[in-house]
């Protein structure tokens, strides 16, 4: 029989999925679960996407689309960059794609060649490192622990950034919620600017879910000069409750957005029409939805991080975006639940999940096995519940 590509054997399934397949496993059959696993939003966009949408099937071309994207969701998207901050950009500098995720994925295949060198803090989304292992893209992982608040420091850049290609930087912080403050970015930028031959990518998908007034804030706005190597990664799935309808863009120099479109020529060929006319409806629309989903999420993140840092011997920093939390449960290794020993956060998530019945993502998937990932988009129902359970999990650990 013939044989897979090789690098089939570097590709890996998502951890996040195998953990939330799991959960919906044991809940079809019969158990009571809660989880926190998966980084859903868990609402739906206003009526207007819909309205949007339905108008687009009524006057459906059947035909294709343009590679980068059609004009009224360039235009859509460059109306949303301004309103982050981001000025000076053309419908040039834009392309789309089918989800932050292949946006991601065909940025790697056109910035960086086999062997190259990509550097990025831990902990990180889980997807970053697969992407790099079947691109067979050398990486070069910053560590930075909850001692230092999950926040990469100047001097770590700086001292990793030497010989490398591309750095990506993800702000707010999947899968920690940290967000880095003006100051933070500032000190970033300039050292990025000492080194001149690094692209920079920013997954930003979360910048319009930041709490406590901090902001949003990036490195073309610290130091202008860096425009022409940064590229903003954007997406509707989280700042609109659309994961499903998988749109995502760049704002990139416009030498790396023409080559994007080329990508999609050979790749994807187009966002669907029906899929474009939604997210313009998402990004141009009345924004209630996404406002009153932000200041929900705060106040989620309040209950979660209360209940997280009153366990003894915890540790999580602050979240301030995102919807997740990321506490460090080291303190459990070495104890038992009902007799079964914990050693590792897998060991503790498998126990916890069997226990209590409450699925978390061991942090591990995101480069620091001394944690565990929770995403607070359950139910609001399940919230306090779901906390509670892991507050008398690690109360009966002995």
């Amino acid at each position: 029989m013939p044989k897979l590509a090789t690098r089939m054997s570097r590709a890996k399934p998502s951890a996040i999925m195998q953990i939330a397949e799991k959960a919906k496993q044991l809940k079809a059959s019969g158990r009571d679960i809660i989880s926190f696993s998966i980084g859903v939003p868990n609402f739906l966009p206003g009526p207007h996407v819909y309205e949007a949408a339905r108008k687009a099937l009524d006057h459906d071309s059947g035909q294709y689309g343009s590679n980068r994207g059609p004009d009224a969701l360039l235009d859509a998207f460059l109306k949303h960059l301004e309103q982050g901050g981001l000025n000076g950009y053309t419908r040039r500098n834009i392309a789309t794609g089918i989800g932050a995720k292949h946006v991601l994925y065909t940025l790697g295949e056109l910035l960086l060649d086999p062997g190259d060198v990509i550097v990025f803090p831990v902990p990180y989304w889980t997807t970053y490192l697969d992407i790099a292992e079947i691109l067979d893209v050398q990486t070069r992982l910053l560590p930075c622990p909850s001692a230092q608040n999950y926040k990469l420091t100047p001097a770590q850049l700086d001292a990793a950034l030497p010989g490398a290609k591309a750095f990506l930087f993800n702000n707010p912080s999947n899968p920690t919620g940290m967000v880095y403050s003006k100051d933070e970015i500032a000190a970033l930028a300039d050292v990025l600017v000492r080194h001149p031959d690094v692209w920079i990518i920013c997954d930003d998908i979360y910048n319009r879910m930041v709490f406590d007034g901090i902001g949003y804030h990036n490195f073309v706005q610290a130091r202008p000069e860096l425009r022409e190597r940064v590229i903003h990664v954007d997406s509707i799935s989280k700042t609109y409750g659309m994961p499903g309808w998988r749109v995502g863009f760049i704002a990139a120099p416009e030498s790396v957005a023409n080559a994007f479109v080329t990508m999609n020529s050979n790749h994807i060929t187009n966002v669907p029409e029906v899929v474009n006319a939604a997210a313009v409806a998402a990004l141009s629309g009345p924004q209630d939805v996404t406002t009153s989903k932000c200041k929900e999420f705060a106040e989620r993140r309040d209950l979660v991080y209360n209940a997280l840092v009153a366990i003894p011997g915890v540790v999580c920093p602050r979240p301030q975006g995102a919807f997740y939390a990321f506490p460090n449960i080291s303190v459990a290794f070495g104890k038992s639940h009902n007799g079964n020993k914990i050693s590792n956060d897998v060991e503790f998530c498998a126990a916890l999940l069997e226990a209590k019945g409450v699925a978390c993502v061991p942090g591990s998937a995101f480069g620091d096995p001394n944690a565990l990932r929770i995403s607070y988009t359950c139910p609001a129902e399940q919230l306090a519940p779901g906390m509670k359970r892991v507050q008398e999990f690690f109360a009966e650990l002995t």
